[in-house]
């Protein structure tokens, strides 16, 4: 095996369009995204050579985004829901491989750590990878290690009817409602717009909200290609939810999302049909899968031999009630879907600097209830 520098587009989307493991967070335009932030990047591959034919012929089999994030807690080298692995027979090899240049690179870099967080499905065969390999779990995450999936192959008939009877309810209703409508725009101006509900958001849910410019940053890189959209919710007019979604490949993923508290969600069920028309627009996009990010961490698991319906009530019964994200949780899962539960972020500690970023986020996490 052999790690190299991907600098073609066209190579890299390529290679990540027949990978099944992966998020939007590996694509080519949030690398681009990372630079107009000011950060540093690296599309690494690695190839493999046929024994059989001339290293030319050597194939991709791997590939990493790589981020330096420089903070305030410290420096380090950060692969969000990377590495992407074709073969995943080959997930320690490449591992191992992609690790011996990230220590390189962190010395170059003066980075004081390691820090991934894989797309990989979490199972004790993957979890004993990054053991044996000395990974640490890390004491935040800061992309999404459980979300909620939903299979939008079926018909939008079919999709109704494997919501949750109230989610299906509220949309029906949303649409009788003459009053309610969604607007989809491709408008940088609009994202303005989306901030304004975001900020009352962040204030309810008193979490730390992004930047204008970086909200504006993120939909104008992935706009470029088409793959971003705003969708305004409005009640008489008056825009009260929004969200930014990313269509990439085959999915459509609910990264940002806000709304106003002025209106009974029951009542006025604006947000619902906002999220319908994005799951719809994903059908018409050619996408197979609606990614609503990330959830609460479930309290049971056992869902087997259940219907959709049953799936979602039964984890509904068993969220934490008592985290930041239980009534969102909520709303999401009632769309019907399943959990996809990835490895927990994991950190390769460099130096003794490591250990006081450590301590900071650990305070953090508990500060915020997470």
């Amino acid at each position: 095996m052999r790690l190299k520098e991907i600098i073609n587009k066209a190579v890299w989307e390529g290679f990540l369009s027949e990978c099944q493991e992966k998020t939007f967070l590996q694509s080519w335009n949030w690398g681009e995204f990372q630079k107009m932030e000011g950060n540093k990047i690296w599309r690494w591959g690695i190839y493999k050579e046929n024994s059989k034919f001339k290293s030319q012929n050597a194939k991709l089999v791997a590939a990493a985004l790589v981020v330096k994030i420089e903070a305030k807690r410290g420096t380090f080298l950060f692969i969000p829901h990377g590495p992407i692995i074709k073969n995943q027979k080959l997930k320690l090899e490449t591992l191992q491989v992609f690790l011996s240049e990230l220590k390189k690179l962190a010395q170059e870099e003066k980075a004081s750590f390691i820090r991934i967080a894989p797309v990989w499905d979490r199972t004790e065969e993957n979890i004993k990878i990054f053991r044996d390999l000395n990974f640490r779990k890390a004491p935040i995450h800061m992309h999404p290690e459980l979300s909620w999936e939903l299979d939008i192959s079926f018909s939008e008939e079919d999709l109704l009817m494997k919501m949750r009877k109230t989610t299906r309810y509220l949309i029906r209703r949303a649409i009788k409602n003459e009053e309610i409508e969604v607007v989809k725009s491709k408008n940088i101006n609009d994202v303005e717009i989306f901030n304004q509900i975001y900020q009352e958001t962040a204030k309810r849910h008193r979490f730390v909200p992004f930047s204008l410019k970086y909200l504006k940053n993120e939909f104008s890189v992935f706009n470029k290609d088409n793959q971003s959209l705003i969708l305004l919710g409005k009640y008489r007019e008056e825009p009260i939810a929004s969200a930014i979604i990313i269509y990439w490949q085959d999915c459509g993923y609910y990264h940002q999302g806000a709304s106003l508290s002025k209106y009974d969600s029951n009542k006025i069920p604006v947000s619902y049909l906002l999220q319908w028309e994005a799951i719809k627009e994903a059908k018409k996009r050619g996408c197979q899968r609606y990614n609503f990010w990330g959830i609460t961490p479930l309290k049971e698991k056992n869902q087997e031999n259940k219907t959709e319906e049953e799936k979602s009530k039964k984890i509904a019964d068993f969220l934490d009630k008592s985290h930041p994200w239980y009534g969102l949780s909520l709303f999401k899962i009632g769309f019907g879907g399943n959990l996809k539960e990835y490895v927990e972020t994991q950190d390769f500690p460099l130096s003794k600097r490591y250990y006081f970023t450590y301590l900071v986020e650990k305070i953090r996490k508990r500060k915020r209830g997470l």
